[in-house]
């Protein structure tokens, strides 16, 4: 089960710490300072901003004017105005709810079809890397470390400061990843002792702070949590902010961050659901991500998601149903009122070592190599995944790997597969002759099959596709001294739909075979695509009578006429086949 990131607001509070950030990653808040423009920092009466000052002159009290507050700020500062950036900060995770919500009220959970196998592949290995890659911070002991997430950055963190790099933190670290690793070995190899990898990560925790309080290690260079504040945060009703100028401020942030973090949600959600073979409802997701977060900008809480390090260690616990994320809140909560200074002397590496564990099962390269085997197009989704959440961010990796899915999808529409088909003799079966070397042609008929839909954006592809292959067959019958083409039957078994574009096409190709002596005729198409060719006047052109229900009819009916020289027949031949359609 995923866990839900965001705390009852304990955090909220801290000073320096970016509203706006994403969502998606797992990185800190940043500490970058904004401001908007015609406002002063400090905090007026209730909380308020005080206008800034000009700068110009002084009036005769010896105070500057103030200047008219904007139309439509962009920027808060958090260190400036700290009253008004929180209160913006839950006015946003509002708005966001709000929006997630509608989306899948909207019954839009669609959406989430657009991630492939593929995508979570990638996806899920490159979150895992990235995951790890911050880590690096607590395994090294560094105490400055970059907010970004992506692989060059953090290396460049890295090994700019291997002069602060801590031996005693990378021994404990190690230390404790090895025993993680060994419980998860043993929990593997014997899953009737499943509650030892379970067990794990909390035993680290209690070794750990009782190992930092006997050896006093915080003064040796092993950081630690240190002091937590306690007791839950009050309702936050009152502070969110719907009047002008900062309304759409916090409207424009909260769709941003809610479409980042309902993406990496439905993402890891269904990351985690490849695992154990269930189905994900992103209507269902959305509406419950969407009332999490409204509920949470009542209750003190940024903006919350399903985020990929806590659902892993979750998953990796043995956890299979929500009830767990309930038990965990009640745990948090017990946490936060009474048992918040038992966790002073928890060492971070500690924390490090069990999100590198979780995180080192979730790369794999199996499936990898198998999309590498099986489907290169979808080796390349995954590794733009991967490589989108490594060296850029979950949301780059995700767009990635969405684009190249959608163009795959597009490409596969524009440029249907058409394919010719031949009979296996002995009888009425008829297959593609590129794949049975056994399948003949029959005399004087040609018979194609269209593999996709059609519509506006292959209907001229497929025209000229068509004419190719009569005009290649009709060579191929004059160097060989054979029959021309006089029938064309085309198996429209695979065309789901069409529309007036495609109706269009089919009416144009009639009248060019019609022009060149040669018929078209229609074999096995479905009720929709009778109903339009019907509806458009272009079965009326063809004829009723060159419409069978299989490919061996159409056939049968064409060669009967072919070999009886008696043109006049081919009407009643086909008649008798038109009751069966």
């Amino acid at each position: 089960m995923r866990t839900a990131r965001g705390r009852c607001g304990c955090r909220c509070r801290r000073r320096g710490r970016s509203w706006t950030r994403s969502a998606g990653t797992s990185r800190r808040p940043s500490s970058r300072t904004t401001r908007s423009a015609g406002w002063c920092g400090s905090a007026g009466p209730g909380g308020g901003p005080w206008p800034r000052c000009a700068t110009s002159s002084r009036s005769s009290s010896g105070r500057r004017p103030t200047r008219c507050p904007p139309s439509s700020p962009t920027e808060v500062s958090p260190t400036e105005n700290p009253v008004l950036y929180l209160h913006l900060a839950f006015t946003a995770t509002f708005f966001a709810g709000v929006f997630q919500a509608s989306l899948g009220l909207l019954r839009l959970g669609f959406i989430v079809d657009l991630l492939s196998h593929a995508t979570i592949v990638g996806f899920m290995a490159g979150a895992a890397t990235v995951v790890c890659l911050q880590q690096l911070k607590g395994m090294l002991g560094l105490v400055h470390f970059t907010t970004s997430t992506d692989v060059v950055s953090v290396m460049e963190s890295v090994f700019s400061q291997t002069h602060q790099w801590r031996w005693e933190s990378v021994l404990l670290g190690c230390g404790f990843l090895f025993f993680l690793l060994v419980t998860r070995f043993i929990s593997k190899r014997r899953p009737k002792l499943f509650w030892i990898s379970a067990a794990a990560p909390l035993t680290s925790v209690v070794l750990g702070s009782v190992l930092v309080y006997l050896t006093h290690a915080e003064n040796h260079g092993i950081e630690v949590i240190g002091y937590l504040k306690k007791g839950l945060n009050p309702p936050s009703v009152t502070s969110l902010q719907f009047s002008p100028p900062y309304m759409m401020l916090a409207l424009k942030t909260g769709i941003i961050t809610g479409v980042i973090a309902l993406a990496e949600g439905i993402a890891v959600g269904r990351s985690f659901a490849m695992f154990k073979n269930y189905h994900i409802d992103g209507n269902k997701e959305m509406i419950a991500i969407g009332t999490m977060n409204v509920l949470g900008s009542l209750t003190s809480c940024y903006l919350t998601t399903g985020p990929f390090s806590r659902s892993a260690v979750n998953y990796n616990a043995g956890c299979r149903t929500a009830m767990s994320n309930v038990v965990m809140s009640l745990a948090v909560m017990v946490t936060l009122l009474f048992l918040t200074p038992l966790f002073h002397y928890t060492p971070l590496v500690v924390l490090s070592a069990i999100i590198v564990s979780a995180m080192l099962g979730l790369v794999d390269f199996g499936a990898a190599l198998h999309l590498w085997r099986v489907d290169k197009v979808d080796f390349c989704v995954c590794a733009g995944a991967y490589l989108g959440v490594v060296f850029g961010s979950v949301e780059v990796g995700l767009v990635v790997a969405v684009a190249v899915s959608l163009l795959r999808v597009l490409l596969f529409v524009a440029r249907p597969r058409t394919t010719v088909l031949g009979n296996i003799p002995g009888t009425m079966v008829y297959r593609r002759m590129d794949q049975y070397a056994a399948a003949q042609t029959v005399p004087g008929v040609l018979v194609l099959r269209v593999d996709a839909p059609v519509y506006f954006a292959n209907a001229s592809y497929l025209r000229e596709r068509i004419s190719r292959w009569i005009d290649d067959e009709e060579e191929r019958t004059k160097s060989q001294g054979e029959m021309g083409v006089r029938y064309v039957v085309l198996d429209m078994g695979a065309i789901g739909s069409i529309d007036t574009s495609g109706t269009s096409m089919l009416d144009e190709l009639n009248k060019s075979l019609d022009r060149r002596g040669m018929q078209i005729v229609l074999a096995n198409p479905g009720s929709e695509i009778m109903k339009k060719l019907d509806s458009s006047k272009v079965l009326e052109q063809i004829g009723h009578e060159w419409v069978f229900p299989t490919v061996g009819e159409a056939v049968a009916s064409c060669d009967y006429v072919l070999h009886s020289h008696k043109p006049g027949m081919a009407k009643d031949s086909a008649a008798a086949h038109e009751s069966m359609v």
